[in-house]
Formats: C-alpha cells, structure tokens, sequence
C-alpha cells in the first residue's frame, strides 16, 4: 500500500481512492473530506473504526454512525451522544458488543431491551446497568448465565438469594 501523500488531503479523488485501501487513513484527511458523507462512509464501511476520523456533524447521522457500531459496537463512543441515546443505533451494537452499554445513555441503562442485549452478550457489563435493571430478575439471570462473575453487581441481597439465581451460581450436583 502506498504511503499517504498529506499534501493531497484535500483531494477528494485520492483521499477517495486511500480510505477503500485502509478506512483508517481517513484520519490524514482534510477537515473538510472528514465531513464528507461519501468519503466517511467509504472509509468506515472499509474499516468500522475510521468513525472516530469523522466529522462532529457526521458522528451524529445515524446514517453514518449505524454502519460503524453494528459491526463494532464500542465505536458508539465515537458517536455523538443524540445518537449514544438512540435505541435502534445501541441495541444493534449490543448485539454483538454488550460493552457498548457503558457508552449509552442513562435512559438506555433503564431500558430492558438493551441491558438485556448487553448482558446476554457479556455478562459483567450489568455494572453499568441502572439500578433498577439490577433489580430485575429476568437481566440479573441473563447477565449471570454469560458470566457467573456478574453475580457481583446485583442490585439486591434478596435476589442473590432467589432460588433460580443461586440454581445458576451453585448448579445442585449430579449424582
């Protein structure tokens, strides 16, 4: 791959031609070409990561960040964060990513729908969960089954003691 001339950062054609090699290279574009949609859209669909090169105005088009974070959900902290609250932009990251609901917002740490997509994919991210997601039992049994670990972060003793939470930390022995 050839090096990127910087004294053609404001070429669009070359920038252009760069970015399908290596998204990343989005990064020695002009500021300009960083808050062009093509060009941006060109490099992130090349390398889900060139979402943080973008332009501020272009972190927040859902157009734009939804291709990044569906397929690495944590690039959603590169987004702005109008779209860190957006459920469909999170819950289609989560689904591959359950960190990614340490960068949604507080509201989207409430809702059921994408704690439990979180936790499903990894288990110990119910510490970034609102309390009262750490308080229900249907997340709390999710998070647990990925990882037993979670076990740490629930919200209640009374729940620590359920008898289908304590089923999945100490499964009765077979015999």
């Amino acid at each position: 791959m050839e090096e990127f001339d910087i004294n053609k950062a404001d070429d669009k054609e070359y920038v252009m031609q760069m970015v399908k090699q290596d998204g990343k290279l989005l990064d020695l574009a002009s500021s300009k070409l960083q808050d062009d949609k093509e060009i941006v859209m060109e490099a992130i669909n090349q390398n889900p990561i060139a979402l943080e090169f973008a332009s501020p105005k272009l972190k927040n088009d859902k157009e734009v960040v939804m291709p990044s974070v569906s397929k690495v959900g944590w690039t959603a902290c590169y987004a702005s964060d109008k779209l860190r609250a957006d459920k469909e932009v999170m819950l289609s990251g989560a689904k591959i990513d359950g960190q990614i609901l340490y960068y949604a917002s507080k509201e989207l740490r409430d809702d059921k729908d994408m704690v439990l997509a979180a936790v499903q994919n990894k288990g110990l991210i119910l510490k970034y969960a609102s309390k009262r997601m750490r308080n229900d039992k249907d997340i709390v049994l999710a998070a647990i089954s990925q990882d037993k670990r979670a076990k740490e972060y629930i919200g209640s003793d009374e729940l620590k003691k359920d008898a289908d939470v304590q089923n999945i930390l100490n499964p009765p022995a077979e015999g």
